[in-house]
């Protein structure tokens, strides 16, 4: 996962691999939780170079998104592969979500 801080409370953050449990979530879990903490809490989950996604990385974008809207912010999803939207169609995770075309969409969303 890289980062391209946009200003002081915008973010996006792209992705590249499957996001499966292991070592690599939880360094991406730990690094979103940072940024949150410092007050970035307007993020982008740019997923174009996410082939697949299992529970475990369900569950960390649906905890992002939580720790996201605490903070008094949110988050949009953009470059979803079909078994990335697929799956979070099947599992209804797509009406709790933001997902947008692009990640212009879903940065012009965050203002």
């Amino acid at each position: 996962m890289t980062v391209e801080q946009l200003d002081a409370s915008r973010a996006v953050l792209v992705f590249d691999g499957a996001l499966t449990l292991g070592m690599s979530l939880r360094l991406a879990d730990s690094q979103i939780q940072s940024l949150i903490n410092k007050g970035v809490n307007r993020l982008v989950f740019d997923l174009t170079g996410v082939p697949y996604c299992d529970s475990s990385g369900l569950g960390a974008l649906v905890h992002t998104h939580g720790l996201a809207k605490e903070a008094g912010g949110m988050i949009r999803l953009c470059g979803l592969s079909d078994r990335v939207a697929n799956m979070l169609r099947m599992t209804t995770t797509d009406t709790l979500l933001g997902i947008d075309v692009d990640r212009a969409a879903s940065i012009a969303a965050l203002a």
